[in-house]
């Protein structure tokens, strides 16, 4: 696992250059995308159970950013302002021990830049990324 330190530094990495490092784009969060990963319904409900993945990272907060992590994945959280309009960037990579890799990139603004659905876009991503890690791994030991 990556300490602080190298955390921060694949940050700047990651964002000094994110087109490049981004390798399925920035993907906007929307009605389209709440709709075709069957967000919405879970948006409605009133949960009072917390959500298993998000209950189980580190944090590390300044004024630039969150930053989320344990054993699987990096988290960054990063707020900024586009004009007039409050947007959130969310950066997501897996923690490799020598290594972080940027595996996706979301961002929320208008409506969907809430806390609610920026944590739930992130869980439905993190459980997406889990299922295909245990896929993978599942490939190689049968492969």
């Amino acid at each position: 696992m990556l300490n602080p330190v190298q955390i921060e530094e694949a940050f700047k990495e990651f964002a000094g250059n994110l087109t490049n490092w981004a390798h399925d784009g920035i993907i906007p969060i929307d009605l389209k995308f709440l709709h075709e990963k069957s967000l919405l319904n879970s948006l409605c409900e009133e949960s009072g159970e917390p959500d298993d993945l998000t209950q189980y990272f580190h944090v590390i907060e300044n004024v630039e950013k969150v930053t989320l992590f344990n054993e699987q994945f990096i988290v960054w959280i990063v707020p900024k302002m586009e004009g007039d309009q409050p947007t959130t960037y969310v950066l997501i990579a897996l923690n490799h021990p020598e290594k972080a890799q940027l595996e996706i990139v979301f961002m929320t603004k208008g409506v969907y830049n809430t806390p609610r659905h920026v944590l739930k876009v992130l869980q439905h991503f993190l459980v997406d990324m889990v299922e295909t890690e245990a896929t993978l791994t599942s490939f190689e030991k049968n492969g």
